[in-house]
Order: C-alpha cells, then sequence, then structure tokens
C-alpha cells in the first residue's frame, strides 16, 4: 500500500521533529511504499497501520 509523503511529513512536524521532516521531504519518493520502507518508518515511530487507516492528502 503507498500513502502520500505528505502524511509522514505532516505526522513529524506535529511532534516537532522539523530536521527529519524535511529529510523525508528530500529523500522519499512523492507516495510511500509502507511495505518498502517499513524499517525506516519504524526508526521514525510511525505505524504503518495508522498511517495507512488516515485518508491522505
Amino acid at each position: 500500500m503507498n500513502i502520500a509523503r505528505q502524511k509522514i511529513v505532516s505526522v513529524l512536524r506535529q511532534r516537532g521533529q522539523q530536521v527529519r521532516a524535511d529529510w523525508v521531504e528530500r529523500e522519499l519518493p512523492e507516495r510511500v511504499d509502507l511495505e518498502e520502507h517499513a524499517g525506516l518508518l519504524a526508526i521514525l515511530h510511525l505505524d504503518p497501520a495508522d498511517l495507512a487507516g488516515e485518508p491522505s492528502p
């Protein structure tokens, strides 16, 4: 399943993690494959199930 990169960026910015959000904007594709990037999402403490449950912007 793919989600919009902007959703990840939004969550990180809400947490006050501006540097990580900036990195995600530079390095990840516009549509992020949750399975392919599962390791990175785990490092960022993001649950793919939570991200997939919300509508993408």
